[in-house]
């Protein structure tokens, strides 16, 4: 039995807790207080875990005495154990009232396959098992979950090493700072071609996070524990002053929550310049204002259409990013790859500079949205859809990108402006378009779909207009 195998027979079980009330979200979490026991289990990291709290104590248990063991378990590894078991465990409760079910789902997760689970990797069972909660849409988790083909698309170009400082400040599940971390290894040849210094800090302190969410904030944690990454994940909120003490990174790789704070209210962060209380400005602030000042430090942020044009704060902050930050690169994702309709959405790829001022001299621009085909669950997103992106973006040597790409194809997919020409822009906008299509409103900009309703209102007052002229004339 493979992983994918084992993810579907796990969410299958979620059938039988439908009588207890119990969401997609709640079986996840409930999935992670049982997995964690049974993996330890099965890679021999029992240690930390009280004898008469492990796997083995928990499968003899039945009815009312397991029901009554279980919640003794929750409570006493979230208050008594350390470091990450306490972590996962600090408030969890159950919301599975009826034993035989609890029994049920226990004793399957027992007889499953673990050899093969092993040999694919658990990690890997479990990012299956969270992507699959994602990807159900009752479930309400995949609302903004970054498809993994964007994540590694993003992790390969902005291509984080061995002793760089990676972090993201929203990090839900954790999947950015895992997939670093696997870029990392991938790309570094032998680990332990590094001194025993440099691989202690790779394992625990190169990959932090932060998550204002309790049950995600346990999801991150485990998932990390489960690829053997031990760095730092906050549960907070980055958006307060508790997200000052994050900052000096060499990397940020993230997808922050869009929308407003919660009744409108502004960040309560006392050194962001510009408070607004539009959530994904007052990130993208924090992002850059944590990158360190090598010259090195560089971010790829998935943030949506509002960024661009937002007038007023949103103009200021996008001319402190241009001016703190080369932004050198914007990616218009296609949309149907957010499982919320309608949401539009770029990756925006920046690079911190020394100096406070004069960073930006050019941006350019991939347009991977206009004349796309439709993405969803049957037609989902690849890696394969980015390759020309890949080859035109160069990480290597941003400035070999070709004139050729913008002169030579008028409606090819990449073009590049000045910061001269940005600012001449109104209110700075960096929402451009060039790709017209007569069939998809997509294409354009809002102020080019404002122009357009405005002419047609006019159009339509100026026949009313006539029609109540010839009725008048009628009429005398």
């Amino acid at each position: 039995m493979n992983n994918q195998e084992i993810v579907a027979k796990l969410w299958n079980l979620c059938n039988v807790l439908r009588d207890d009330g119990i969401t997609y979200q709640q079986y996840v979490t409930e999935l992670t207080y049982i997995l964690f026991l049974k993996m330890c289990k099965e890679t021999d990291t029992e240690t930390p875990i009280p004898e008469q709290y492990r796997w083995d104590k928990l499968i003899q248990k039945d009815g009312m005495e397991l029901k009554k063991f279980y919640k003794e378990l929750l409570d006493y590894l979230g208050e008594n154990c350390q470091g990450r078991i306490r972590e996962i465990y600090q408030g969890s409760q159950t919301n599975i009232e009826e034993p035989k079910n609890l029994k049920k789902i226990i004793t399957s997760i027992d007889q499953f396959d673990w050899f093969s689970a092993k040999e694919e990797g658990l990690g890997n069972l479990y990012e299956g098992l969270l992507e699959k909660n994602a990807t159900e849409k009752k479930s309400g988790a995949g609302q903004y979950f970054t498809p993994r083909p964007l994540i590694n698309i993003m992790t390969k170009l902005i291509a984080p090493k061995a002793g760089e400082r990676c972090n993201d400040p929203a990090c839900g599940t954790f999947g950015f700072m895992i997939a670093a971390d696997r870029f990392v290894k991938d790309n570094t040849g032998d680990l332990f071609d590094l001194s025993l210094e440099e691989q202690e800090f790779q394992k625990t302190k190169a990959f932090s996070g932060c998550e204002l969410v309790h049950d995600t904030h346990r999801l991150a944690l485990m998932n990390a524990m489960l690829h053997d990454i031990g760095g730092s994940i906050f549960l907070g909120d980055t958006l307060s002053n508790f997200g000052k003490q994050m900052k000096g990174y060499d990397v940020v790789l993230t997808n922050p929550p869009f929308g407003t704070k919660k009744g409108g209210e502004r960040a309560t962060r006392d050194d962001l310049t510009y408070l607004t209380s539009n959530k994904q400005l007052n990130f993208l602030q924090h992002i850059y204002r944590s990158l360190n000042t090598s010259g090195n430090a560089r971010a790829a942020v998935v943030l949506p259409d509002n960024v661009l044009f937002a007038d007023g704060d949103g103009e200021k902050i996008r001319r402190d990013l241009m001016e703190k930050c080369n932004l050198h690169t914007i990616l218009r994702l296609p949309t149907g790859i957010f499982y919320a309709q309608g949401v539009k959405t770029n990756v925006l790829f920046f690079t911190r500079g020394k100096e406070e001022r004069n960073n930006t001299k050019e941006v350019w621009i991939y347009d991977l949205r206009s004349e796309m085909p439709s993405f969803g669950k049957t037609n989902p997103l690849k890696e394969s859809h980015f390759d020309d992106f890949v080859k035109c973006y160069n990480a290597e040597d941003i400035s070999a990108r070709k004139e050729t790409y913008s002169a030579e194809n008028p409606n090819g997919r990449w073009r590049k402006y000045s910061y001269e020409d940005i600012l001449e822009r109104d209110k700075t906008s960096l929402d451009i378009t060039w790709i017209k299509s007569q069939n998809n409103t997509d294409d354009y900009t809002l102020s080019e779909l404002l122009d357009q309703i405005k002419e047609k209102s006019s159009n339509i007052a100026n026949a009313v207009a006539e029609l109540e002229k010839l009725i008048g004339e009628v009429e005398e």
